[in-house]
């Protein structure tokens, strides 16, 4: 019989959002040197082991769903190509974009693209598997384990195994606090109809990720303005988001507007030591009541509602214990009916994924040069921007399914991103 594991809260969730966006989560990590692919196939396959829910298929009987443990042959996971200059941007893009079915028996795909000498590693994978902060875990422990055993012959046995229900973070509170978490039912998040000013859908629309580049000379002067206002680099680069909104989508500057930003909920725990790798990623709505006469108001309307969020305890953690209690009473078809009615899910949202520390992403003494992190392709009218950086060099990115005109809207709002930045330090 078929090896089954648990098809956990959020699994069945970001199947949920399968109406909303493709759900892969994107990595790209330029390095200068040839990778060794003996080494990483190695490296990967004890890291699928470790991680069995990388090669399962998700069944969805429409009751009660679970993973299906399935075979598989490391080719399948692993791609590796030389290609010339002239073709490496469009190999990537075209790798990056795939869709990986649920119901596949590999819910990660790993690729190498050599080039001159130089190598650029790339994954994607079900963000019902992991979310960002354990891919970032991922990439980190696969870095290192990589090197271990090419310099040292290690085993690479380092990924962490556990739990992957979303009932541990609750693990680290008291009794009295457990209680408490436990019956946050209400979702606190309201529900807003301003989205980004995206053409109509049509069937002929395919997905592309556009990308800026913001130079490391502008992370100190955001930071340092951030600290004159009380604000985090987070919100001052929300900041940005909103007001170039307002200005992209022609919105009415008396209009309120909310974008969802992403929490991660590994902050209520003390150690992730005996986690698997999971998602533990939910949302909190930052909320302006308008543009502001400046940017600096907005600025000021941004930092009071994320700290009015940062204040709670619970963060993050409302409205779950409704979403587990729908899903233990009803079969999977008819709780996922009625969380859609219960459910606003984000028209705007902002994922700032951090910093993709160089040093231990490391692959046997070669720093990446480069590189990026993306969350998943969203279905218009939805939007997502995604944040990372290197070096002190921020990537702002987006995943969409558009065509033409839409990357034309968001290369402007990148446009607007960068001046309002500009204005938010000069």
């Amino acid at each position: 019989m078929a090896r089954k594991l648990n098809a956990e809260l959020w699994d069945k969730m970001h199947y949920l959002f399968r109406d909303y966006n493709d759900r892969m989560v994107h990595v790209e990590l330029r390095y200068d040197f040839e990778i060794d692919i003996e080494a990483l196939k190695t490296v990967l396959i004890c890291f699928f082991e470790k991680a069995p829910v990388l090669h399962s298929s998700f069944t969805d009987n429409r009751i009660s769903p679970y993973w299906a443990v399935k075979d598989y042959r490391i080719e399948d996971v692993l791609t590796v190509k030389d290609v010339s200059e002239d073709e490496l941007e469009d190999e990537i893009n075209s790798f990056l974009m795939q869709y990986i079915p649920p119901e596949a028996d590999i819910q990660m795909h790993v690729a190498v693209f050599r080039h001159s000498g130089k190598s650029v590693l790339c994954v994607v994978e079900n963000h019902m598997c992991m979310d960002g902060g354990d891919l970032k875990y991922f990439m980190k422990t696969l870095c290192q384990s990589y090197t271990d055993y090419v310099e040292k012959g290690i085993s690479p046995i380092a990924l962490r195994t556990g739990t992957r229900a979303y009932e541990s973070v609750y693990e680290d509170f008291s009794s009295g606090e457990k209680y408490m978490a436990k019956n946050l039912y209400k979702n606190i998040n309201s529900k807003d109809n301003h989205g980004f000013p995206f053409t109509p859908n049509s069937i002929k629309d395919k997905s592309f990720i556009a990308k800026r580049k913001i130079p490391a000379s502008k992370f100190d002067e955001i930071r340092f303005t951030g600290k004159k206002y009380g604000a985090t680099i987070n919100e001052m680069l929300l900041t940005a988001y909103f007001y170039s909104l307002y200005e992209l989508a022609d919105f009415d500057p008396k209009e309120s507007i909310s974008i969802s930003c992403a929490v991660d909920l590994r902050r209520h725990l003390k150690s992730s030591k005996n986690q698997g790798v999971t998602n533990h990623t939910a949302w909190m709505q930052c909320k302006v009541p308008e543009r502001g006469a400046t940017i600096f108001e907005t600025l000021n309307y941004v930092v009071y509602s994320s700290n009015m969020f940062k204040e709670d305890k619970f963060l993050g953690l409302h409205g779950l214990p409704l979403l587990s209690f729908g899903y233990k009473i009803m079969p999977l078809a008819a709780s996922e009916e009625v969380i859609k009615i219960g459910y606003a899910n984000p028209l705007l949202a902002m994922s700032n994924i951090g910093i993709l520390e160089v040093d231990k992403l490391a692959l046997n003494g070669h720093e990446p040069t480069d590189g990026f992190m993306s969350g998943a392709v969203k279905y218009k009218p939805y939007a997502l921007l995604s944040v990372t950086s290197v070096r002190k060099e921020l990537t702002i990115s987006m995943c969409v399914r558009g065509n033409e005109q839409d990357k034309e809207i968001v290369e402007h709002f990148f446009d607007l991103i960068v001046k309002n930045i500009d204005l938010l330090t000069q």
